[in-house]
Formats: C-alpha cells, sequence, structure tokens
C-alpha cells in the first residue's frame, strides 16, 4: 500500500478547515487541500489526487453523502479511500456511511492534536 500523504478536506466551516488543516499538516505533516463544499471537491479532486478524502457529511447544497456518490463516478478518484467527519456517529449512521462506501467516520468535534493518528490509523486498515 502506498503512504498516506495527501488529503482532500471537504469541509464548509471555515474555522474546522483551519482546525483540521493545521492538525494534519503541522501535526500530521500531510499536504492538505480544502475544498468548501462538494461541488469544488468533485472539480478539484481528481487534479490534486489526493491519498484519501476527509468529507464533511452535513454541507449546504451537496451533502457529503451525494458527494461520495459522485467522487465514486469519477473514474480518476472512485478508488480513492472516503472518510467521513460527522456528529451524527450513532452505529446505525456509520453503518450506513460504511454501506455507502466510506472507509470509516471520525466523530466531530475532532481533537485536533490526533487527528492526524487517527487519520493514518483509517489508513491502515486494510
Amino acid at each position: 500500500m502506498s503512504t498516506l500523504k495527501r488529503i482532500l478536506y471537504v469541509e464548509d466551516d471555515p474555522d474546522i478547515q483551519t482546525v483540521a488543516k493545521m492538525a494534519l499538516e503541522m501535526v500530521g505533516g500531510f499536504t492538505v487541500k480544502i475544498c468548501s463544499s462538494g461541488e469544488e471537491a468533485l472539480c478539484e479532486a481528481a487534479e490534486f489526487k489526493p491519498d484519501l478524502i476527509l468529507l464533511d457529511v452535513m454541507m449546504p447544497g451537496m451533502d457529503g453523502l451525494e458527494t461520495l456518490r459522485c467522487l465514486r463516478e469519477n473514474v480518476e478518484v472512485a478508488d480513492v479511500p472516503v472518510v467521513f467527519l460527522s456528529a451524527k456517529v450513532q452505529p446505525s449512521e456509520v453503518e450506513h456511511y460504511t454501506a455507502l462506501g466510506a472507509r470509516d467516520v471520525i466523530a466531530k468535534p475532532f481533537d485536533p492534536m490526533t487527528l492526524a493518528d487517527s487519520v493514518r490509523t483509517i489508513w491502515d486498515i486494510d
């Protein structure tokens, strides 16, 4: 398996974007591209060539579930693992997300100091 280096993070909240980008880049050493909407992610994903996509579930317009569906239809990023970030992490919700093709779910609010480790742990599951 390849090394996890490039993360596309799709999140509509600017404050969460800032915290996550700092946590993933400064603590985790990753290269992070932020997209503020599902539509933007669909435009940027193939060009950025992420190793992993972190995807907020609840966003205005195109939500995370619709974004995942559209990403899976794009041959250039169809196989990129997707991890949802969501405040909705009841077992039935997590089961639903993974049934749709997400590798895992990280609960929001997340701890910035452990976010990179959480992502690495999920990446190493195969």
